[in-house]
């Protein structure tokens, strides 16, 4: 018999209306985005310039590229497709989703009359029996060539029909929560309704090719409560095991114990068998993703938390092999790292899950949009001869509109709840009221992290009460870098946190990485939280030959690197690894949009990996040698 998760209240990562609670779903729940205020300067300009600069680019750029129209000459069933890929409504969709998640915290008219008219474009593009997939609707007599001469008969390959549903949905759910409108709710539910009919058993077999329709499907469920879209996303996770481990189909997904093939594949199905997990009780998913989560923090990822080595296929490759200069480390790839690392910890509670997030999001996943918020970088290499610089935009653009969507979100990143414990996950300058049972706890928190590592967390919980309050004290200030040996530091440091409530140190005792504190809560205790941030060198596990001889530099959660610009001579690929007890942070605010650099290396300074490229583009390198190379 299949052990059951336990029973537990509703708890929604994106929080759509139900109609009905599940009977079961995550034990840790999230506290949503709209509850979090973020007010420091780092992550509040970032998502500010994401409703100002990237999402109004990225809605030109489709206008621009044909991606727009192709949803008008569907309508009219005229003229033919526009862009080069079946995928490119998705583009639409992500935007649509950003924008919805944006319009909760930012008053915007304009955009919101924008995304209505984007909605009735969608709408009309719609097939009667609620087919959408502008690729075959515009001339169905010569569709796509990737899409095959019927409907679904190339899902499992390359026509993408169902990972274009699985979008619709993310942006359906997103809409509704955000307006109320059902305007793209209702596409989403007569397209949903389509795939219940099509697929399943005793209907059609196909497991898709490119994996979101089950997230996309158990947001649906969520959204509107009907048990059969629940039911159709295991259906699609079940179905796998007879095809390529490119789209990870080459054995059932209970069976699967490593991670293969296509990186933005694989993270969204482990997190759709999270989803399904925590809303079924099957424990099968569970052990299966713990096990692929495994073998990815512990042979197949970067220092930078980026995922997917191999460029010729997008995804990962054997144990161990992680080339830095051709390191693909797709943009959207550490999006789903983020997305299957937060849903694990919200199934376990480890504050390890978190370690791999948090390094993901400051590094791999932050790099992959420019300072000014309007170029990207799909491949997010860890070493570069000069050749690599940010764009405007991608024939295959599913990064720069998957940045658009998840900006928007880190606020909700930052705290969750589980019964009467809040755990503190991202330090970030904020102001939260968080649900607790029946009452609403505020915490102000104020820090300049990721600069700084001290935090205060101004507590207000009227009325007073007993709860417990779960600090996340990160693996790079217990003296490990990611959970497991891939990643050691070079050498220990003694200096442990500190924690203090009122003024007075508490003693720091650890429960699955979190200081836990539990008192009677009254409005104006303070919690004083110090993660020391000295600079470390990083080494890797001698296993990584691209590595061997060689080492990084990380302060607090960052991962830092040498660009040539601050070089001498402009070289450093060849250079040497510095002196650590020699370098010094400085915060500089007229650099970089204000950086933390690390001074006193013999030739030129050290700045956070996020931020390369900013300046043209140059040689870079994480990794440098320990000694002279020939």
């Amino acid at each position: 018999m299949i052990p059951r998760l336990p029973l537990l209240a509703v708890s929604l990562l994106v929080p759509v209306a139900l109609s009905a609670a599940p009977e079961r779903d995550y034990p840790v729940q999230p506290v949503p985005f709209t509850a979090v205020k973020v007010t420091d300067e780092f992550w509040a300009p970032r998502i500010r310039r994401n409703h100002d600069v990237t999402i109004p680019i990225a809605l030109q750029q489709c206008y621009a590229t044909g991606r727009v129209d192709n949803f008008i000459k569907a309508a009219k069933h005229e003229g033919h497709f526009e862009t080069e890929f079946p995928f490119d409504d998705t583009d639409v969709y992500k935007i649509i989703e950003g924008a919805s998640y944006t319009l909760q915290t930012v008053a915007d008219p304009k955009l919101d009359a924008e995304v209505d008219k984007l909605i009735g474009l969608i709408a009309a593009a719609q097939e009667p029996d609620g087919y959408l997939y502008t690729a075959r609707t515009i001339d169905p007599a010569h569709p796509h060539k990737w899409s095959g001469a019927a409907r679904w008969v190339n899902e499992s390959d390359l026509s993408h029909e169902l990972y274009n549903c699985g979008h619709l949905f993310e942006a359906a759910a997103a809409h509704f929560q955000a307006t109320g409108k059902r305007t793209l709710l209702e596409v989403a539910v007569k397209n949903a309704d389509l795939l219940c009919r099509v697929f399943g058993p005793g209907k059609r077999h196909d497991a898709p090719g490119h994996q979101i329709v089950e997230m996309g499907l158990v947001k649906m469920y969520r959204a509107t409560g009907k048990q059969e879209y629940l039911q159709l996303a295991k259906f699609f996770l079940d179905v796998r095991g007879s095809g390529k481990d490119y789209s990870q189909n080459h054995r059932p997904v209970v069976a699967q114990t490593e991670a293969v093939g296509h990186a933005v594949r694989a993270t969204y199905l482990y997190s759709g068998m999270a989803d399904v997990a925590a809303l079924t009780g099957d424990a099968a998913y569970l052990h299966a993703i713990d096990a692929i989560w495994g073998d990815v923090v512990t042979k197949k990822l970067y220092l930078t938390g980026g995922i997917g080595a191999a460029g010729a296929y997008e995804g990962f490759g054997p144990a161990f092999e992680l080339p830095n200069d051709s390191a693909y480390n797709e943009t959207c790839a550490a999006i789903g790292n983020v997305y299957w690392n937060h849903r694990l910890f919200l199934l376990h509670g480890d504050a390890k899950f978190y370690d791999v997030l948090e390094r993901t999001l400051y590094n791999g996943l932050l790099s992959g949009v420019s300072l000014s918020g309007d170029r990207f970088f799909y491949p997010n290499p860890l070493a570069s001869k000069g050749g690599y610089e940010r764009k405007p935009w991608f024939g295959c653009a599913c990064c720069p509109s998957n940045l658009c969507r998840f900006l928007p979100s880190v606020p909700g990143y930052v705290y969750a709840t589980q019964g009467d414990r809040v755990y503190v996950n991202l330090y970030v300058q904020s102001d939260a009221q968080i649900a607790l049972g029946a009452r609403v706890v505020g915490i102000a928190q104020r820090t300049r992290y990721p600069w700084d590592g001290a935090v205060e967390l101004a507590v207000t919980p009227p009325p007073a009460g007993d709860f417990e309050l779960a600090l996340r004290i990160p693996g790079w200030a217990r003296n490990q870098p990611v959970p497991g040996g891939l990643y050691h530091f070079a050498a220990p440091v003694d200096t442990p946190a500190g924690l203090a409530v009122n003024g007075q140190k508490v003693a720091v005792e650890l429960r699955d990485g979190y200081a836990v504190i539990r008192r009677k809560w009254v409005s104006g205790d303070t919690v004083a939280l110090s993660l020391p941030m000295p600079v470390r060198a990083v080494a890797a596990s001698e296993a990584v030959a691209a590595d061997r001889g060689r080492l990084a530099l990380q302060r607090g959660p960052l991962v830092y690197c040498f660009e040539g610009v601050d070089a001498a001579d402009g070289k450093v690929l060849a250079r040497t690894f510095p002196d650590v007890a020699a370098l010094r942070p400085e915060f500089r605010a007229e650099l970089l949009g204000g950086v933390t650099v690390l001074s006193g290396a013999a030739n030129g300074q050290a700045i956070p990996y996020f931020a390369w490229a900013n300046r043209g583009p140059d040689e870079m390198a994480v990794w440098l040698a320990t000694a002279p190379t020939k």
